[in-house]
């Protein structure tokens, strides 16, 4: 059996800390979740079901502004978490050159 020096160990490149990735992606999901709870108080306070929201279910404009940035913060939210997660994945391709891959006519 031939023992080779070969290690595939040396085509992926070493873990960063990718602390900066990861804040990001978890202030994204804060504002996804505090989009989600906005929105929730946006359309109790529109249905007029909330006592405890007080001023916002006599405010049907201030109610809808709530809503409308709730949903603004939920789709910002989960456009920059989806983003994120995909930026902290893209970092694990193989270190290979390109003359070593195979061609594709």
């Amino acid at each position: 059996m031939k023992l080779s020096s070969f290690d595939a160990r040396r085509l992926r490149p070493r873990e960063q800390r990718n602390w900066g990735a990861r804040l990001a992606t978890a202030f994204s999901a804060l504002l996804a979740i505090l989009g989600v709870l906005l929105t929730m108080a946006g359309v109790a306070g529109l249905l007029g079901h909330a006592e405890a929201l007080g001023e916002l279910n006599n405010n049907r404009p201030g109610a809808a502004v709530v809503l409308g940035l709730g949903l603004l913060s939920l789709y910002l939210g989960v456009w920059s978490w989806r983003r994120s997660r995909l930026r902290l994945r893209r970092a694990r391709g193989l270190n290979l050159s390109p003359h070593l891959m195979k061609k594709h006519d």
